[in-house]
Protein backbone atom coordinates (compact mmCIF):
# COMPACT_ATOMS: atom_id res chain seq x y z
CA UNK A 1 0.00 0.00 0.00
CA UNK A 2 3.03 2.70 0.16
CA UNK A 3 3.14 2.58 -3.61
CA UNK A 4 -0.58 3.44 -3.81
CA UNK A 5 -0.17 6.38 -1.12
CA UNK A 6 2.33 7.56 -2.89
CA UNK A 7 0.50 7.75 -6.21
CA UNK A 8 -2.37 9.24 -4.02
CA UNK A 9 -0.21 11.74 -2.75
CA UNK A 10 1.46 12.54 -5.97
CA UNK A 11 -2.48 12.51 -7.70
CA UNK A 12 -3.41 15.31 -4.89
CA UNK A 13 0.01 17.25 -4.90
CA UNK A 14 -1.11 18.03 -9.39
CA UNK A 15 -4.22 20.53 -10.69
CA UNK A 16 -3.25 19.20 -13.98
CA UNK A 17 -5.56 16.21 -15.24
CA UNK A 18 -3.91 14.83 -17.84
CA UNK A 19 -0.99 14.51 -15.19
CA UNK A 20 -3.22 12.70 -12.49
CA UNK A 21 -4.44 10.28 -15.37
CA UNK A 22 -0.65 9.65 -16.35
CA UNK A 23 -0.23 8.93 -13.09
CA UNK A 24 -2.56 7.02 -11.96
CA UNK A 25 -2.36 4.62 -15.29
CA UNK A 26 0.97 4.38 -14.48
CA UNK A 27 0.67 2.49 -11.26
CA UNK A 28 -2.01 0.57 -12.14
CA UNK A 29 -0.56 -0.49 -15.20
CA UNK A 30 2.00 -2.44 -12.65
CA UNK A 31 -0.66 -4.48 -10.78
CA UNK A 32 -1.55 -7.96 -10.78
CA UNK A 33 -5.05 -8.84 -11.36
CA UNK A 34 -6.50 -8.74 -8.04
CA UNK A 35 -4.56 -5.76 -6.39
CA UNK A 36 -5.55 -3.72 -10.08
CA UNK A 37 -9.21 -4.61 -9.15
CA UNK A 38 -8.85 -3.24 -5.88
CA UNK A 39 -7.30 -0.24 -6.23
CA UNK A 40 -9.19 1.10 -9.38
CA UNK A 41 -11.72 0.72 -6.53
CA UNK A 42 -9.81 2.57 -3.88
CA UNK A 43 -8.89 5.32 -6.82
CA UNK A 44 -12.46 6.43 -6.60
CA UNK A 45 -12.58 6.57 -3.01
CA UNK A 46 -15.14 3.53 -2.75
CA UNK A 47 -13.56 0.07 -1.66
CA UNK A 48 -16.73 -1.77 -2.85
CA UNK A 49 -18.71 -2.33 -6.21
CA UNK A 50 -22.59 -1.39 -6.07
CA UNK A 51 -22.98 -4.95 -6.71
CA UNK A 52 -21.45 -5.98 -3.54
CA UNK A 53 -23.84 -4.53 -1.00
CA UNK A 54 -21.63 -3.54 1.70
CA UNK A 55 -20.68 -0.40 3.37
CA UNK A 56 -18.02 -0.26 6.00
CA UNK A 57 -20.00 1.28 9.08
CA UNK A 58 -17.10 2.33 10.48
CA UNK A 59 -17.65 6.05 12.06
CA UNK A 60 -14.38 7.70 12.87
CA UNK A 61 -14.43 7.19 16.80
CA UNK A 62 -13.84 3.85 15.82
CA UNK A 63 -10.83 4.58 14.03
CA UNK A 64 -9.30 7.55 16.65
CA UNK A 65 -10.04 4.32 18.97
CA UNK A 66 -7.74 2.12 17.11
CA UNK A 67 -5.29 4.90 16.49
CA UNK A 68 -5.38 5.49 20.52
CA UNK A 69 -4.75 1.96 21.05
CA UNK A 70 -2.26 1.54 18.38
CA UNK A 71 -0.43 5.03 18.49
CA UNK A 72 -1.32 6.17 21.86
CA UNK A 73 -2.88 9.03 20.44
CA UNK A 74 -4.40 11.32 22.76
CA UNK A 75 -7.31 13.54 22.25
CA UNK A 76 -6.04 16.76 22.88
CA UNK A 77 -3.16 16.24 19.88
CA UNK A 78 -5.97 14.82 17.30
CA UNK A 79 -7.97 17.86 17.96
CA UNK A 80 -4.87 20.30 17.16
CA UNK A 81 -3.58 18.12 14.68
CA UNK A 82 -7.37 18.06 12.98
CA UNK A 83 -8.40 21.71 13.27
CA UNK A 84 -4.74 22.25 11.58
CA UNK A 85 -5.62 20.28 8.67
CA UNK A 86 -9.63 19.35 8.47
CA UNK A 87 -8.77 15.96 7.69
CA UNK A 88 -9.11 12.54 9.93
CA UNK A 89 -6.50 10.65 7.34
CA UNK A 90 -4.06 13.67 7.36
CA UNK A 91 -4.23 14.24 11.11
CA UNK A 92 -3.67 10.86 12.64
CA UNK A 93 -1.07 10.09 9.77
CA UNK A 94 1.47 11.93 11.91
CA UNK A 95 1.28 9.85 14.70
CA UNK A 96 2.10 6.46 12.84
CA UNK A 97 4.58 4.52 14.72
CA UNK A 98 5.04 1.02 15.67
CA UNK A 99 2.43 -0.68 17.29
CA UNK A 100 2.32 -0.05 21.92
CA UNK A 101 1.52 -3.74 21.21
CA UNK A 102 4.25 -5.47 19.29
CA UNK A 103 2.24 -8.97 19.03
CA UNK A 104 -0.25 -6.76 16.44
CA UNK A 105 0.09 -7.69 13.02
CA UNK A 106 2.44 -5.37 11.45
CA UNK A 107 2.55 -6.85 7.97
CA UNK A 108 1.98 -4.28 5.13
CA UNK A 109 -0.88 -4.68 3.00
CA UNK A 110 -1.20 -5.03 -0.79
CA UNK A 111 -4.30 -3.25 -2.38
CA UNK A 112 -5.82 -7.00 -2.42
CA UNK A 113 -5.20 -7.74 1.39
CA UNK A 114 -6.42 -4.51 2.26
CA UNK A 115 -9.86 -4.96 0.42
CA UNK A 116 -9.99 -8.23 2.27
CA UNK A 117 -9.84 -6.23 5.48
CA UNK A 118 -12.20 -3.86 4.73
CA UNK A 119 -14.74 -6.70 3.54
CA UNK A 120 -14.25 -7.61 7.06
CA UNK A 121 -15.34 -5.43 8.18
CA UNK A 122 -18.31 -4.71 6.01
CA UNK A 123 -19.45 -8.06 6.89
CA UNK A 124 -19.41 -7.61 10.80
CA UNK A 125 -22.39 -8.30 12.44
CA UNK A 126 -24.08 -8.85 15.42
CA UNK A 127 -23.02 -8.24 19.15
CA UNK A 128 -19.50 -8.53 19.16
CA UNK A 129 -20.00 -6.25 15.74
CA UNK A 130 -18.23 -3.23 16.85
CA UNK A 131 -15.39 -4.92 19.09
CA UNK A 132 -14.70 -6.55 15.68
CA UNK A 133 -14.66 -3.25 13.72
CA UNK A 134 -12.13 -1.93 16.22
CA UNK A 135 -9.87 -5.29 16.27
CA UNK A 136 -9.56 -5.14 12.20
CA UNK A 137 -9.03 -1.14 12.05
CA UNK A 138 -6.44 -1.72 14.22
CA UNK A 139 -4.58 -4.61 12.22
CA UNK A 140 -5.10 -1.80 9.30
CA UNK A 141 -3.14 0.85 11.20
CA UNK A 142 -0.37 -1.86 13.10
CA UNK A 143 -0.28 -2.28 9.14
CA UNK A 144 0.90 0.52 8.13
CA UNK A 145 4.44 1.32 8.29
CA UNK A 146 5.38 5.03 7.65
CA UNK A 147 2.83 8.50 8.05
CA UNK A 148 2.26 8.36 4.69
CA UNK A 149 1.05 4.96 4.24
CA UNK A 150 -1.52 5.82 7.45
CA UNK A 151 -2.52 8.57 6.08
CA UNK A 152 -4.47 7.11 3.11
CA UNK A 153 -5.29 3.64 4.71
CA UNK A 154 -7.25 6.22 7.56
CA UNK A 155 -8.79 7.81 4.16
CA UNK A 156 -10.18 4.53 2.93
CA UNK A 157 -11.53 3.78 6.17
CA UNK A 158 -13.29 7.00 6.95
CA UNK A 159 -14.77 7.31 2.72
CA UNK A 160 -12.38 10.77 2.75
CA UNK A 161 -10.22 10.44 -0.02
CA UNK A 162 -10.83 13.10 -1.35
CA UNK A 163 -7.34 13.52 -3.87
CA UNK A 164 -9.15 15.67 -6.61
CA UNK A 165 -9.51 11.95 -8.46
CA UNK A 166 -13.11 11.92 -9.81
CA UNK A 167 -14.10 8.73 -11.42
CA UNK A 168 -14.39 10.11 -14.93
CA UNK A 169 -10.39 10.93 -14.31
CA UNK A 170 -9.79 7.22 -13.08
CA UNK A 171 -11.52 5.89 -16.41
CA UNK A 172 -9.63 7.27 -18.37
CA UNK A 173 -6.29 6.25 -16.60
CA UNK A 174 -7.41 2.58 -16.94
CA UNK A 175 -8.23 3.72 -20.46
CA UNK A 176 -4.94 4.74 -20.70
CA UNK A 177 -3.07 2.33 -18.71
CA UNK A 178 -4.04 -0.59 -21.40
CA UNK A 179 -4.66 1.40 -24.87
CA UNK A 180 -8.49 0.96 -24.66
CA UNK A 181 -10.82 3.75 -25.75
CA UNK A 182 -11.88 5.63 -23.12
CA UNK A 183 -15.56 5.93 -24.05
CA UNK A 184 -15.35 2.32 -23.89
CA UNK A 185 -14.28 2.30 -20.68
CA UNK A 186 -16.62 4.95 -19.84
CA UNK A 187 -19.59 2.52 -21.05
CA UNK A 188 -18.60 -0.60 -19.45
CA UNK A 189 -18.51 1.11 -15.77
CA UNK A 190 -22.10 2.24 -16.47
CA UNK A 191 -22.95 -1.01 -17.31
CA UNK A 192 -21.61 -2.99 -14.75
CA UNK A 193 -21.30 -0.53 -11.97
CA UNK A 194 -17.71 -1.91 -11.22
CA UNK A 195 -15.13 -0.09 -11.92
CA UNK A 196 -12.63 -2.58 -10.34
CA UNK A 197 -13.91 -5.67 -12.93
CA UNK A 198 -14.12 -2.93 -15.76
CA UNK A 199 -10.39 -2.06 -15.11
CA UNK A 200 -8.96 -6.25 -15.53
CA UNK A 201 -11.40 -6.13 -18.61
CA UNK A 202 -9.78 -3.49 -20.24
CA UNK A 203 -6.26 -5.02 -19.31
CA UNK A 204 -7.48 -8.64 -21.42
CA UNK A 205 -9.33 -6.67 -23.82
CA UNK A 206 -12.98 -8.36 -22.82
CA UNK A 207 -14.31 -4.90 -22.29
CA UNK A 208 -17.03 -5.49 -25.47
CA UNK A 209 -17.82 -8.28 -23.20
CA UNK A 210 -19.61 -6.64 -20.22
CA UNK A 211 -23.30 -6.13 -20.66
CA UNK A 212 -25.63 -4.51 -18.39
CA UNK A 213 -25.03 -6.69 -15.30
CA UNK A 214 -28.35 -7.18 -13.20
CA UNK A 215 -28.16 -6.81 -9.56
CA UNK A 216 -25.72 -4.12 -9.99
CA UNK A 217 -27.06 -0.92 -9.77
CA UNK A 218 -26.35 1.83 -12.62
CA UNK A 219 -24.95 5.58 -11.54
CA UNK A 220 -28.18 7.62 -11.60
CA UNK A 221 -28.81 10.48 -13.87
CA UNK A 222 -29.56 13.77 -12.24
CA UNK A 223 -31.47 17.00 -12.58
CA UNK A 224 -30.11 20.27 -12.16
CA UNK A 225 -32.22 23.05 -10.20
CA UNK A 226 -34.15 25.50 -12.71
CA UNK A 227 -35.79 28.60 -10.76
CA UNK A 228 -39.35 29.20 -10.49
CA UNK A 229 -39.37 32.83 -12.77
CA UNK A 230 -41.61 34.17 -15.24
CA UNK A 231 -39.09 33.41 -18.40
CA UNK A 232 -37.54 30.24 -19.35
CA UNK A 233 -36.12 30.32 -22.26
CA UNK A 234 -32.51 31.60 -21.55
CA UNK A 235 -32.48 28.25 -19.57
CA UNK A 236 -34.61 25.59 -21.42
CA UNK A 237 -33.40 27.05 -25.37
CA UNK A 238 -34.99 26.40 -28.25
CA UNK A 239 -34.78 22.17 -27.60
CA UNK A 240 -37.67 19.49 -27.28
CA UNK A 241 -38.77 18.98 -24.27
CA UNK A 242 -40.69 16.45 -22.46
CA UNK A 243 -42.13 17.17 -18.97
CA UNK A 244 -43.09 15.32 -15.83
CA UNK A 245 -44.11 15.91 -12.52
CA UNK A 246 -41.27 15.27 -9.56
CA UNK A 247 -42.17 13.19 -7.04
CA UNK A 248 -41.61 13.44 -3.65
CA UNK A 249 -40.63 10.29 -2.53
CA UNK A 250 -37.42 7.63 -2.85
CA UNK A 251 -35.68 7.71 -6.13
CA UNK A 252 -35.39 3.71 -6.76
CA UNK A 253 -33.96 1.56 -9.42
CA UNK A 254 -35.90 -1.79 -10.21
CA UNK A 255 -33.60 -4.87 -11.92
CA UNK A 256 -35.38 -7.51 -12.82
CA UNK A 257 -33.49 -10.81 -13.90
CA UNK A 258 -35.63 -13.71 -14.58
CA UNK A 259 -37.77 -13.90 -11.40
CA UNK A 260 -35.21 -11.88 -9.56
CA UNK A 261 -36.39 -8.51 -8.75
CA UNK A 262 -33.80 -6.37 -6.94
CA UNK A 263 -34.82 -2.31 -5.98
CA UNK A 264 -31.84 -0.24 -5.25
CA UNK A 265 -31.86 3.34 -3.69
CA UNK A 266 -30.15 6.40 -4.74
CA UNK A 267 -27.09 4.90 -2.25
CA UNK A 268 -27.03 1.73 -4.16
CA UNK A 269 -28.24 -0.34 -0.93
CA UNK A 270 -31.22 -3.12 -1.76
CA UNK A 271 -34.37 -1.34 -0.65
CA UNK A 272 -36.45 -4.48 -1.66
CA UNK A 273 -37.64 -6.12 1.60
CA UNK A 274 -38.78 -2.61 2.90
CA UNK A 275 -41.23 -2.74 -0.65
CA UNK A 276 -42.20 -6.24 -0.98
CA UNK A 277 -45.64 -5.24 -2.67
CA UNK A 278 -43.56 -3.44 -5.13
CA UNK A 279 -40.99 -6.31 -5.54
CA UNK A 280 -44.18 -8.70 -6.00
CA UNK A 281 -45.74 -6.32 -9.13
CA UNK A 282 -42.60 -5.81 -10.83
CA UNK A 283 -42.16 -9.68 -10.80
CA UNK A 284 -45.15 -9.62 -12.76
CA UNK A 285 -43.70 -7.68 -15.95
CA UNK A 286 -42.66 -10.13 -19.03
CA UNK A 287 -38.85 -10.18 -19.83
CA UNK A 288 -35.95 -8.88 -18.24
CA UNK A 289 -35.28 -4.66 -17.44
CA UNK A 290 -33.62 -2.09 -15.90
CA UNK A 291 -35.86 0.83 -15.06
CA UNK A 292 -35.44 4.12 -13.34
CA UNK A 293 -38.17 5.41 -11.46
CA UNK A 294 -39.57 6.86 -7.69
CA UNK A 295 -41.22 4.95 -4.77
CA UNK A 296 -43.49 7.33 -3.59
CA UNK A 297 -46.66 7.16 -1.03
CA UNK A 298 -49.93 7.09 -2.62
CA UNK A 299 -53.61 6.71 -1.34
CA UNK A 300 -57.10 7.21 -3.62
CA UNK A 301 -54.39 8.30 -6.35
CA UNK A 302 -53.00 10.99 -4.72
CA UNK A 303 -49.30 10.99 -3.72
CA UNK A 304 -48.74 11.80 0.18
CA UNK A 305 -46.41 13.61 1.57
CA UNK A 306 -42.74 12.40 1.93
CA UNK A 307 -43.15 12.35 5.92
CA UNK A 308 -45.85 9.62 5.51
CA UNK A 309 -43.66 7.49 3.29
CA UNK A 310 -40.44 7.83 6.26
CA UNK A 311 -42.49 5.51 8.39
CA UNK A 312 -41.81 2.41 5.79
CA UNK A 313 -38.40 3.70 5.59
CA UNK A 314 -36.38 1.88 8.20
CA UNK A 315 -38.91 -1.34 8.46
CA UNK A 316 -37.12 -3.61 6.20
CA UNK A 317 -40.02 -6.11 6.84
CA UNK A 318 -43.36 -4.29 7.18
CA UNK A 319 -46.45 -5.39 8.54
CA UNK A 320 -49.57 -5.94 6.84
CA UNK A 321 -50.53 -2.82 9.17
CA UNK A 322 -48.05 -0.99 8.14
CA UNK A 323 -48.52 -1.69 4.26
CA UNK A 324 -52.45 -0.92 4.56
CA UNK A 325 -51.56 2.56 6.41
CA UNK A 326 -48.99 3.83 4.09
CA UNK A 327 -49.57 1.92 0.66
CA UNK A 328 -46.70 2.85 -1.88
CA UNK A 329 -46.57 2.49 -5.84
CA UNK A 330 -43.14 2.47 -7.89
CA UNK A 331 -43.56 5.23 -10.67
CA UNK A 332 -40.99 4.10 -13.29
CA UNK A 333 -40.04 6.87 -15.49
CA UNK A 334 -36.97 5.78 -17.78
CA UNK A 335 -35.43 2.48 -19.26
CA UNK A 336 -31.66 1.29 -18.95
CA UNK A 337 -31.68 -1.58 -20.02
CA UNK A 338 -34.26 -4.48 -21.68
CA UNK A 339 -33.18 -8.05 -21.83
CA UNK A 340 -29.50 -7.86 -23.01
CA UNK A 341 -29.57 -4.10 -24.90
CA UNK A 342 -28.10 -1.35 -22.57
CA UNK A 343 -29.93 1.31 -23.54
CA UNK A 344 -28.43 4.70 -21.84
CA UNK A 345 -26.70 5.96 -25.23
CA UNK A 346 -30.58 6.37 -27.16
CA UNK A 347 -32.45 9.21 -26.84
CA UNK A 348 -34.83 9.87 -23.91
CA UNK A 349 -37.71 9.79 -26.39
CA UNK A 350 -36.41 5.97 -27.69
CA UNK A 351 -35.47 4.79 -23.67
CA UNK A 352 -39.64 6.10 -22.56
CA UNK A 353 -41.02 4.10 -25.54
CA UNK A 354 -38.75 1.45 -24.27
CA UNK A 355 -40.18 1.34 -21.03
CA UNK A 356 -43.71 1.47 -21.98
CA UNK A 357 -43.27 -1.74 -23.62
CA UNK A 358 -41.39 -3.07 -20.54
CA UNK A 359 -43.16 -2.40 -17.97
CA UNK A 360 -46.89 -3.84 -17.23
CA UNK A 361 -49.03 -1.50 -14.42
CA UNK A 362 -50.08 -2.39 -11.73
CA UNK A 363 -51.75 -2.12 -8.33
CA UNK A 364 -48.36 -0.90 -7.05
CA UNK A 365 -46.51 0.05 -10.04
CA UNK A 366 -46.94 2.42 -12.79
CA UNK A 367 -45.66 4.52 -15.34
CA UNK A 368 -45.41 8.35 -14.76
CA UNK A 369 -47.16 10.47 -17.80
CA UNK A 370 -44.71 12.14 -19.65
CA UNK A 371 -45.77 14.87 -22.46
CA UNK A 372 -44.20 17.03 -24.67
CA UNK A 373 -43.62 20.90 -23.54
CA UNK A 374 -44.47 21.89 -26.61
CA UNK A 375 -44.25 26.11 -26.80
CA UNK A 376 -41.60 27.38 -24.10
CA UNK A 377 -44.01 30.13 -22.77
CA UNK A 378 -43.73 31.04 -18.68
CA UNK A 379 -47.25 30.52 -18.31
CA UNK A 380 -47.21 27.25 -20.28
CA UNK A 381 -44.48 26.21 -17.86
CA UNK A 382 -45.97 27.40 -14.46
CA UNK A 383 -49.48 26.43 -15.39
CA UNK A 384 -48.22 22.84 -15.46
CA UNK A 385 -46.08 23.18 -12.04
CA UNK A 386 -49.14 24.20 -10.38
CA UNK A 387 -51.13 21.28 -11.78
CA UNK A 388 -48.05 18.79 -10.20
CA UNK A 389 -47.96 20.64 -7.09
CA UNK A 390 -51.73 20.16 -6.90
CA UNK A 391 -51.35 16.35 -7.29
CA UNK A 392 -49.36 16.28 -4.68
CA UNK A 393 -46.32 16.62 -5.98
CA UNK A 394 -42.94 18.83 -5.45
CA UNK A 395 -42.91 20.21 -8.63
CA UNK A 396 -41.65 19.35 -12.37
CA UNK A 397 -38.92 17.73 -14.08
CA UNK A 398 -37.96 18.93 -17.37
CA UNK A 399 -35.97 16.85 -19.85
CA UNK A 400 -34.63 16.76 -23.60
CA UNK A 401 -35.95 14.15 -25.98
CA UNK A 402 -32.38 13.82 -27.17
CA UNK A 403 -30.84 13.52 -23.85
CA UNK A 404 -28.64 10.21 -23.45
CA UNK A 405 -28.84 8.75 -19.60
CA UNK A 406 -25.97 9.86 -18.35
CA UNK A 407 -24.91 8.31 -14.58
CA UNK A 408 -24.08 10.65 -11.79
CA UNK A 409 -23.97 13.42 -13.98
CA UNK A 410 -26.23 16.72 -12.69
CA UNK A 411 -25.89 18.55 -16.40
CA UNK A 412 -28.08 20.71 -18.02
CA UNK A 413 -30.04 17.91 -20.14
CA UNK A 414 -32.29 17.38 -17.45
CA UNK A 415 -33.88 20.32 -14.97
CA UNK A 416 -35.80 20.07 -12.11
CA UNK A 417 -38.23 22.95 -10.99
CA UNK A 418 -39.64 23.27 -7.31
CA UNK A 419 -40.45 25.99 -4.98
CA UNK A 420 -39.46 26.60 -1.55
CA UNK A 421 -42.06 25.91 1.06
CA UNK A 422 -41.06 29.62 3.04
CA UNK A 423 -38.31 31.02 4.48
CA UNK A 424 -37.77 31.96 8.25
CA UNK A 425 -35.54 34.51 9.28
CA UNK A 426 -33.49 32.71 12.53
CA UNK A 427 -30.77 33.33 14.31
CA UNK A 428 -27.27 31.22 14.24
CA UNK A 429 -26.59 30.21 17.73
CA UNK A 430 -23.39 27.45 17.26
CA UNK A 431 -21.24 27.03 14.72
CA UNK A 432 -18.96 24.18 13.31
CA UNK A 433 -15.83 23.85 11.60
CA UNK A 434 -16.06 23.04 8.01
CA UNK A 435 -14.05 19.85 6.01
CA UNK A 436 -12.05 19.57 3.22
CA UNK A 437 -10.71 22.72 1.95
CA UNK A 438 -13.34 24.55 4.01
CA UNK A 439 -11.69 23.21 7.16
CA UNK A 440 -10.35 26.24 8.04
CA UNK A 441 -13.35 28.35 8.11
CA UNK A 442 -16.72 28.09 10.32
CA UNK A 443 -19.23 27.20 7.47
CA UNK A 444 -22.09 24.81 9.44
CA UNK A 445 -24.67 27.39 11.42
CA UNK A 446 -26.87 25.37 13.82
CA UNK A 447 -30.02 28.08 14.12
CA UNK A 448 -33.10 28.84 16.39
CA UNK A 449 -36.05 30.56 16.24
CA UNK A 450 -37.59 32.82 19.54
CA UNK A 451 -39.62 31.02 21.88
CA UNK A 452 -42.76 33.93 21.18
CA UNK A 453 -42.35 37.55 20.92
CA UNK A 454 -39.74 39.51 23.86
CA UNK A 455 -39.47 36.22 25.10
CA UNK A 456 -35.18 35.60 25.21
CA UNK A 457 -35.14 32.00 24.44
CA UNK A 458 -34.03 30.63 21.72
CA UNK A 459 -35.00 27.22 20.06
CA UNK A 460 -33.19 25.36 17.65
CA UNK A 461 -34.71 24.13 14.82
CA UNK A 462 -31.70 22.60 12.00
CA UNK A 463 -28.56 23.21 10.69
CA UNK A 464 -27.24 24.65 7.06
CA UNK A 465 -24.18 24.79 5.58
CA UNK A 466 -24.68 26.26 1.88
CA UNK A 467 -25.66 29.02 0.42
CA UNK A 468 -23.42 31.85 1.20
CA UNK A 469 -20.40 32.78 -0.69
CA UNK A 470 -16.56 32.06 -0.02
CA UNK A 471 -15.80 35.74 0.98
CA UNK A 472 -19.18 35.97 3.27
CA UNK A 473 -17.99 32.59 5.46
CA UNK A 474 -14.35 34.06 5.63
CA UNK A 475 -16.10 37.22 6.68
CA UNK A 476 -18.63 35.44 8.97
CA UNK A 477 -15.50 33.27 10.33
CA UNK A 478 -14.07 36.19 12.01
CA UNK A 479 -17.00 37.33 13.57
CA UNK A 480 -18.37 33.94 15.08
CA UNK A 481 -14.26 33.94 16.63
CA UNK A 482 -14.87 36.67 18.06
CA UNK A 483 -18.28 36.44 19.85
CA UNK A 484 -18.12 32.79 21.18
CA UNK A 485 -19.52 32.90 24.68
CA UNK A 486 -18.20 30.31 26.04
CA UNK A 487 -19.83 27.26 25.57
CA UNK A 488 -16.99 24.86 23.37
CA UNK A 489 -13.97 25.89 22.40
CA UNK A 490 -12.99 27.64 19.05
CA UNK A 491 -9.69 24.90 18.83
CA UNK A 492 -12.52 21.83 19.01
CA UNK A 493 -15.24 21.10 16.51
CA UNK A 494 -17.31 23.71 17.20
CA UNK A 495 -18.98 26.03 19.56
CA UNK A 496 -21.67 28.46 20.84
CA UNK A 497 -21.56 31.74 19.80
CA UNK A 498 -23.58 35.00 20.76
CA UNK A 499 -26.82 34.91 19.11
CA UNK A 500 -26.59 38.05 17.08
CA UNK A 501 -26.34 36.59 13.57
CA UNK A 502 -29.67 36.97 11.72
CA UNK A 503 -29.97 34.44 8.39
CA UNK A 504 -33.05 33.53 5.85
CA UNK A 505 -33.31 29.73 5.82
CA UNK A 506 -35.14 28.61 2.93
CA UNK A 507 -36.66 24.60 2.81
CA UNK A 508 -38.47 22.58 1.49
CA UNK A 509 -40.97 20.47 4.52
CA UNK A 510 -41.19 21.38 8.04
CA UNK A 511 -41.44 17.86 9.99
CA UNK A 512 -42.14 17.02 13.54
CA UNK A 513 -38.97 16.34 15.39
CA UNK A 514 -37.28 15.52 18.85
CA UNK A 515 -33.86 16.26 17.56
CA UNK A 516 -34.10 20.07 18.50
CA UNK A 517 -35.75 22.22 21.18
CA UNK A 518 -38.56 23.81 18.56
CA UNK A 519 -39.86 20.18 18.64
CA UNK A 520 -39.75 20.81 14.74
CA UNK A 521 -36.90 20.49 11.95
CA UNK A 522 -36.39 21.83 8.14
CA UNK A 523 -35.96 19.14 5.33
CA UNK A 524 -33.01 20.73 3.10
CA UNK A 525 -32.36 23.91 4.53
CA UNK A 526 -30.28 26.64 2.92
CA UNK A 527 -29.26 29.70 3.48
CA UNK A 528 -31.17 32.20 1.31
CA UNK A 529 -28.71 35.58 2.87
CA UNK A 530 -27.40 36.73 5.40
CA UNK A 531 -29.85 39.74 7.56
CA UNK A 532 -27.75 42.63 8.88
CA UNK A 533 -30.62 44.59 8.45
CA UNK A 534 -32.72 42.49 10.95
CA UNK A 535 -32.03 42.54 15.04
CA UNK A 536 -32.50 39.36 16.80
CA UNK A 537 -35.32 40.49 18.51
CA UNK A 538 -37.45 40.14 15.65
CA UNK A 539 -36.56 37.09 14.38
CA UNK A 540 -39.28 34.04 13.48
CA UNK A 541 -40.90 32.83 16.46
CA UNK A 542 -42.32 29.05 17.05
CA UNK A 543 -45.50 29.92 16.09
CA UNK A 544 -44.48 31.32 12.90
CA UNK A 545 -42.77 27.95 12.39
CA UNK A 546 -46.65 26.00 13.70
CA UNK A 547 -48.25 28.55 11.29
CA UNK A 548 -46.25 27.53 8.22
CA UNK A 549 -46.59 23.66 9.50
CA UNK A 550 -50.19 24.48 10.09
CA UNK A 551 -51.08 25.64 6.11
CA UNK A 552 -48.90 22.88 4.82
CA UNK A 553 -50.81 20.27 6.56
CA UNK A 554 -54.03 21.77 5.48
CA UNK A 555 -53.18 21.91 2.09
CA UNK A 556 -52.50 18.05 2.61
CA UNK A 557 -55.95 17.89 3.69
CA UNK A 558 -54.42 16.57 7.37
CA UNK A 559 -55.85 17.47 10.74
CA UNK A 560 -52.44 19.47 12.90
CA UNK A 561 -51.35 17.52 16.00
CA UNK A 562 -48.82 19.83 18.82
CA UNK A 563 -45.28 18.61 19.09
Amino acid sequence: MIAFAAACDAVAATPAKLEKIALVAEYLQALGDDDLSAAARFFTGDPFAPSEGRTLSVGGRTIVAAAAIVWGVRDDELRAAYRATGDLGAALGRFARPPLDLGLDRASFTPAALKGVLDAIADARGRSAARRRLALCEQILGGCRCELEARYAIKLLAGELRIGLRRALVEDAIARAFGREADAVRRATMATGDVGAVAVAARHDELGHLGARYGSPVGFMLAAPLAFRAEYDDELGAHAWLVEDKFDGVRAQAHKHGNQVGLFSRAHSEIGGTFPEVVADLRRSPGDFIVDGEIVAVRDGRVLPFRRLQTRLARKDPSEALRAEVPVQFVAFDALAIGDSFLIDLPLAQRRAALETAIAPGEFVTIAPSEALGELAAGRVNERFELARARGNEGLVLKRADSAYVPGRRGQWWRKLKRELSTLDVVVVAVEWGHGKRHRVLSDYTFAVRAAPGDDRLLTIGKAFTGLTDAEIVRMTQWFLAHGNGNGSPDGFGFAVEPEIVIEIAFDVIMQSTLHDSGYSLRFPRIVRLRPDKPASEIDTLADVERIYGEMLAREGVEPAGP
